[in-house]
This record gives structure tokens, C-alpha cells and sequence, in this order.
């Protein structure tokens, strides 16, 4: 057998991480259909967690078809087929499930808005400066701003007029939009990083406005990489805070 597993750090949903770290492996080729998993014992060892967690796991991975139990012989792997795409099981207020979120907008919308810029039309600006407006106005009420700050990029992709981006945001704004409320509410606790979110937008919607593709991609990415490196200054007793929130 050449897989090996690693012990797997305390967090919220531990089942389901070491799901994840079995699934790899049988994904990677490191377990082949038809090969047995290591003994529960086994994997209590390697991984470093408890009975209850492992057979928790394994219960997750015959929901997903990916193992056979077998009777009195032990857990055998199945081939893997492609699966669905399932972000809702993931934790959005953990540190590095925010941060992925994240590069996943960061590629998506510096494409959304290279595109805005090129093909936006005059009702396109109006409705991206009404959200941008709409987005100062919660935030100056005193709202968090998630739902207008996730309408406001979604005026930019409804500008890059690509019917296939937009529907691809809009079935990921269900899972990004946890991630949107973490990183916004990180953000509100500093004066300089409400600024500095404000003024990215801000380069965002005039680059857009001046037809300036390369620019409008640079602003949107470099938007979400700021955003990345705002996540990380958070400090724990913030992270402690969003994980006993439940969305």
C-alpha cells in the first residue's frame, strides 16, 4: 500500500476533514478500487483522531460512492467518478476556507471585469454606480454591506454580458456569499481597511468606465488578493468570534 496519511490538526467538522485527506488519496491513485483501507485502528493511529471520527469519515465516503463496506471483511474502495460540485459542506468561517473562497472570486472576477470593460454599456455604468451608491449607503446605515457589496459584482459580471459567467456566480454567490460576510466584517474593524475596500471598488468601476481592460482586470485581482491579505491580519479572537456564528 502506498498511502500515508497525515495526523490531522483539532477544528470544527473534524469528520468531514479527514473525508477529505481519504478522498485525495483514493482520487490521487494512492488507493486503488478494490484495495482495502487500512483497519479503523490504523487510521486512528495515522491520523490522530478518534474511533467515532474515522467511522464518521468512512460513513461520508460511502454516502459519495467512493468505498464498499463489506461484512466481516473490512472497507474496500470503489472506483471514483466525478462528483457534483459540493462547497456547502465546507466551513466558511475558518481562516483558510475564507482565503480559497477568495482566490476562487479573485479569478473569477478579474476575467468578469476585463470583459466588463470591453463590452459594457451605458446601462451597464448606471447600474454599477447605483450599487456602488447602495453599498455606501448600508455600510453608512450601519449594515455589514454583504448583500449589496455581492450585488455590486454582480452588476460588473452582468456588464461582461457572458450568460455562462453569470449563471456560474450566481450558483457560487449561495456558498461565497459566507465568505463575503466573514471578509467584510474583518474589514469593518478597521477604519484603513473600510478605506482601502472602498477605494479598490473605486478603481474597479473607473477602469471599467474608461474601457480599460487590463486595468479593470489588475483592479478587480488585486481587490481580492488586498482582500487575502486582510484575512490574514485578522487575529484569533476574531476567528474565535465568526466560528460560533452560524449563517
Amino acid at each position: 500500500m502506498t498511502a500515508a496519511f497525515s495526523a490531522i490538526a483539532p477544528a470544527l467538522k473534524l469528520a468531514d476533514r479527514v473525508a477529505q485527506q481519504l478522498e485525495e488519496q483514493i482520487r490521487a491513485g494512492h488507493l486503488h478500487p478494490g484495495e482495502k483501507l487500512p483497519t479503523e485502528a490504523e487510521l486512528v493511529r495515522q491520523l490522530g483522531v478518534s474511533r467515532t471520527v474515522v467511522r464518521e469519515a468512512v460513513s461520508r465516503l460511502h454516502s459519495r460512492n467512493l468505498v464498499e463496506p463489506r461484512q466481516g471483511s473490512g472497507v474496500y474502495v470503489k472506483a471514483a467518478g466525478i462528483e457534483p460540485l459540493d462547497l456547502d459542506s465546507l466551513r466558511q468561517t475558518q481562516q483558510d476556507a475564507v482565503i480559497q473562497i477568495a482566490e476562487v472570486r479573485r479569478a473569477l472576477e478579474a476575467e468578469v471585469a476585463e470583459l466588463a470593460a470591453q463590452r459594457r454599456s451605458a446601462d451597464d455604468l448606471g447600474r454599477i454606480h447605483a450599487a456602488v451608491a447602495a453599498l455606501a449607503e448600508a455600510v453608512r446605515q450601519g449594515g455589514d454591506g454583504v448583500q449589496e457589496d455581492v450585488a455590486f459584482h454582480r452588476t460588473i459580471a452582468q456588464a461582461a454580458h457572458n450568460a455562462f459567467l453569470l449563471s456560474t456566480l450566481d450558483y457560487l454567490a449561495q456558498f461565497l456569499r459566507g465568505g463575503t460576510r466573514v471578509t467584510r466584517a474583518n474589514e469593518a474593524r478597521r477604519a484603513d481597511f473600510a478605506e482601502a475596500v472602498t477605494a479598490e471598488h473605486a478603481r474597479i468601476v473607473a477602469a471599467i468606465e474608461a474601457g480599460d481592460a487590463a486595468a479593470a482586470r489588475q483592479a478587480a485581482a488585486g481587490h481580492m488578493s488586498n482582500a487575502i491579505v486582510r484575512i490574514r491580519q485578522a487575529d484569533a479572537g476574531f476567528w474565535q468570534n465568526e466560528a460560533a456564528y452560524q449563517p
